[in-house]
């Protein structure tokens, strides 16, 4: 506000143009030409009324002025725990945290930024790079979705099967009934159809079809899988037990 008081002051008493009390107080032009006009439609000049403090000139000047809103942070620590429960999405903790702010909260776009700005201090990764057909990352992807059976009516859930080669990003993905070894290994080979080509390795979870015993070093893969790699001369490397950035 006190920008405002010399800005009127170089001008009514000093008679200086715009240009030069920009040049003077280190303001642009346009901020300049906003404060005198908002002066003379309201009335004011130099020397200001007795007594006119930074307030009442600010009132006078921009009766109008809409508040700047004041937006409640959200809590990035809550959200990155809770990320780490299956089936919870930014989308879902935005509307949590959307409702409990009563007007003052970031839009979604914005919330994003805050979270991946405090998730990008925390523990970091070195960024794995992929050789062109080196490796197909194998799972399978959340809860899966439900299918209706046209004749019963029953509903059961399909398993998404999806396949990511790591250099490209190419994907296939397909819905099977289980998670079980006849549908596991039924999806790599239309996979391997799908692309064109098997890769040199394949990195599976550690969900039982693929592995018998979970090991950090030395898996043991399910038998009729290791046979299935053998047929189609890959390698099987499972990701490590509780290290998903291995499959990054």
């Amino acid at each position: 506000m006190r920008k405002i008081k010399d800005v009127l002051r170089l001008k009514y008493e000093a008679d200086l143009s715009c240009r030069q009390i920009a040049a003077s107080l280190k303001l642009s032009v346009g901020v300049i030409s906003k404060y005198t006009q908002a002066a003379e439609t309201a009335g004011l000049s130099w020397p200001l009324p007795e007594g006119m403090d930074d307030t009442t000139l600010a009132a006078r000047l921009f009766p109008f002025a809409t508040p700047v809103r004041k937006h409640v942070m959200p809590d990035c620590a809550y959200i990155h725990q809770e990320l780490k429960r299956k089936g919870v999405t930014l989308m879902l903790l935005w509307e949590e945290y959307r409702a409990s702010c009563a007007g003052s909260a970031y839009q979604y776009a914005q919330f994003c930024v805050h979270y991946r700005q405090y998730s990008s201090r925390l523990k970091l990764s070195m960024r794995q790079t992929h050789k062109v057909g080196e490796k197909l990352f194998v799972d399978y992807s959340g809860d899966g979705v439900p299918i209706v059976d046209p004749q019963t009516g029953e509903i059961r859930r399909a398993q998404i099967f999806v396949a990511v080669l790591g250099a490209s990003g190419y994907t296939f993905a397909e819905a099977t009934l289980s998670q079980k070894l006849p549908d596991w290994i039924g999806s790599h080979v239309r996979a391997f159809d799908f692309f064109g080509c098997v890769p040199e390795i394949v990195v599976p979870d550690n969900l039982k079809s693929a592995v018998t015993k979970p090991c950090r070093y030395e898996p043991e893969l399910n038998t009729t899988y290791a046979d299935m790699a053998q047929q189609y001369g890959v390698a099987i490397i499972p990701a490590r037990p509780y290290k998903p950035r291995d499959k990054a």
